[in-house]
């Protein structure tokens, strides 16, 4: 993928914007990293992600692909020859890199109106919260729970 497409794919991607940091071209969401970019002058030089554990296992085992460095473990990946995959995956693993960062997002902030939230919510009534990871489900229960939810 060339570097304008895959700037201009990432930038149409809600809230997106661009940073020059540790030496690359960093794409982040509400403040949070979602692509770290390795450039060799005007080219893509390599192309770290996020991604779920599971993920994380299935793609370094692929050519081309490593756990990404400086990044937390297993849950970042690094792709060192962006041709190795078709531009429609590349698009996908962007895609997937952005929406575990928004999910993220959605947690913390929903944990951060915890108790604003419950306090809004009629007593006996019932609060439905959407848009959690299911591997974010447990800590978002536990943190309404300390806030006061039953």
């Amino acid at each position: 993928m060339r570097l304008d497409r895959l700037k201009s794919f990432a930038l149409a991607l809600p809230q997106t914007t661009t940073v020059d940091q540790w030496g690359c071209l960093v794409f982040k969401v509400a403040g949070k990293v979602f692509i770290i970019l390795s450039l060799d002058g005007a080219l893509p030089d390599g192309i770290s992600l996020k991604c779920t554990p599971e993920e994380f296992d299935a793609l370094t085992e692929r050519d081309g692909f490593s756990p990404a460095p400086y990044c937390a473990k297993r849950h970042w990946f690094r792709l060192n020859d962006l041709s190795l995959v078709p531009e429609s995956e590349l698009q996908g693993l962007i895609r997937r890199s952005f929406d575990l960062v928004v999910a993220n997002l959605i947690a913390e902030i929903l944990i951060d109106m915890a108790p604003e939230l419950l306090r809004r919510t009629t007593p006996g009534g019932h609060l439905i919260l959407s848009g959690i990871l299911g591997e974010k489900s447990g800590w978002v229960v536990e943190e309404f729970v300390k806030s006061g939810a039953v």
